[in-house]
């Protein structure tokens, strides 16, 4: 799975519990885009979530 290049948000792994209290595993995966952006003077295409492209800490082509 893809990991945040900016701030390096990746899966997180708990355990769902239901209401009678039984555990299964579950992975929350982070809301990650591949986009075009300018690093390093250059243009190329990186792995950003989305909490990085609203807050501007990624400069988009």
């Amino acid at each position: 799975m893809a990991k945040c290049e900016i701030c390096g948000k990746g899966v997180t792994f708990g355990q769902r519990v239901s209401h009678s209290h039984r555990r299964t595993n579950h992975a929350w995966k982070p809301n990650v885009k591949k986009v075009r952006a300018v690093v390093n003077g250059t243009h190329t295409r990186v792995y950003v979530c989305a909490h990085c492209l609203r807050s501007g800490k990624v400069e988009r082509v």
